[in-house]
């Protein structure tokens, strides 16, 4: 019985989404009004940085400085726009990236009063939301989040818990796509002795100049 334990597949995509969201759903319980929008996003970038590097070939050094902030790709603007270009995310995802990066610039520069429930901010994200519902992952997060004991901080309210499965399910579903993704391998590079079509692992590249 032991091999059997030791010789079962990993979960499956979905679950490992479903595993990990719940996960971020009760971190993110921990945060309220200014704080919980800035973790949120914060969280929503490093998950986005993940899937770009997903496609990338490895840093030649250690440190991946091509996301350093005063780098092109150091903006969550930045990011959005790569990954759209390259198809990583569709239309729906892209506008509840640029929505969430609109969303933090402004609570970034606002007073510590600022709430998601203002009308500014909740005009803003109700289409999201509305999209966002569509994820099989909405209806039973939003369960696991109605049964948690009151916080020290008080009860969940609305606008915050439906930002909170925003954040949970954007983070899971890009960490999970970012892990079934490889480097990017085109099939031809340009090199000083022309343009050489890359061989099969193991070969070197052969030029077509």
């Amino acid at each position: 019985m032991s091999e059997i334990g030791s010789s079962m597949p990993p979960p499956a995509p979905d679950t490992a989404a479903a595993n990990a969201a719940r996960t971020i759903a009760l971190q993110m319980l921990e945060e309220r009004g200014r704080g919980a929008v800035l973790v949120g996003v914060a969280r929503v970038d490093a998950a986005l940085e993940h899937l770009l590097q997903a496609v990338m070939a490895p840093a030649a050094n250690r440190g991946d400085g091509l996301f350093l902030p005063d780098r092109p790709l150091g903006s969550l603007g930045a990011k959005v726009a790569l990954a759209r270009r390259l198809g990583l995310i569709d239309a729906p995802v892209e506008r509840a990236l640029s929505a969430l990066r609109k969303l933090r610039n402004a609570f970034a520069h606002s007073a510590e009063s600022a709430s998601l429930a203002d009308p500014a901010h909740s005009a803003r994200l109700a289409e999201i939301y509305a999209e966002a519902r569509t994820n099989p992952l909405w209806a039973p997060l939003e369960t696991v989040l109605a049964a948690q004991p009151p916080s020290a901080h008080g009860p969940l309210e609305p606008a915050l818990r439906d930002y909170i499965l925003l954040i949970t399910i954007l983070v899971a579903f890009l960490e999970a796509t970012a892990q079934q993704l490889q480097p990017f391998q085109p099939p031809v590079v340009m090199g000083f002795s022309g343009v050489l079509r890359k061989e099969p692992a193991g070969n070197g590249p052969r030029s077509h100049g």
